[in-house]
């Protein structure tokens, strides 16, 4: 029996060739300079373009004022928008049918940024069969891991802390 797993919609499965081998790492590109919320570019590099399987360490998010500063300050019905850190297209708007404090607390309940269906961007983001979650491009982003309320996301903050692309 296969360990491979598919994902209900909206989840957008990948074939694991996105993650093969490239210029740098799985990805064409190192991580942007001057990532966002002043995350530590070398850790960023080392695990969007040179790691499938490891993250940073659970609650690094809560330990980038920068990151924890915009999320207390965006108003009401306003949302933040994740880039991918290497190329800079968006891959999660949070929150989105909740509150940006249901979407922090849910973040601290399992030491990363975590997503749900409605805030991913399925046109940037695949999800391979091992539940790995990865851009088109080949970042590794962190894993899917369901609870009873569906897919979640728990997503590596440096791999989603790229600027837009213009």
């Amino acid at each position: 029996m296969s360990s491979a797993q598919k994902y209900p919609a909206p989840a957008v499965m990948g074939p694991e060739s996105i993650m093969s081998k490239k210029a740098h790492g799985t990805s064409a590109t190192p991580v942007q300079e001057n990532l966002r919320w002043k995350v530590d570019q070398e850790v960023a590099d080392r695990i969007c373009n040179f790691n499938r399987h490891y993250a940073e360490y659970s609650g690094y998010f809560q330990n980038v004022p920068e990151f924890m500063n915009q999320t207390n300050g965006t108003p009401a019905g306003k949302e933040i928008t994740f880039y991918d850190s290497n190329t800079g297209k968006p891959l999660f708007y949070a929150p989105r049918g909740r509150t940006m404090e249901q979407f922090i607390r849910e973040s601290r309940n399992h030491g990363w940024p975590s997503f749900r269906d409605d805030e991913v961007e399925w046109k940037n983001v695949r999800l391979l069969e091992n539940g790995e979650t990865v851009s088109v491009d080949g970042t590794h982003l962190g894993h899917n891991l369901p609870d009873g309320k569906g897919s979640r996301y728990c997503i590596n903050l440096v791999c989603v802390a790229g600027n837009p692309t213009k």
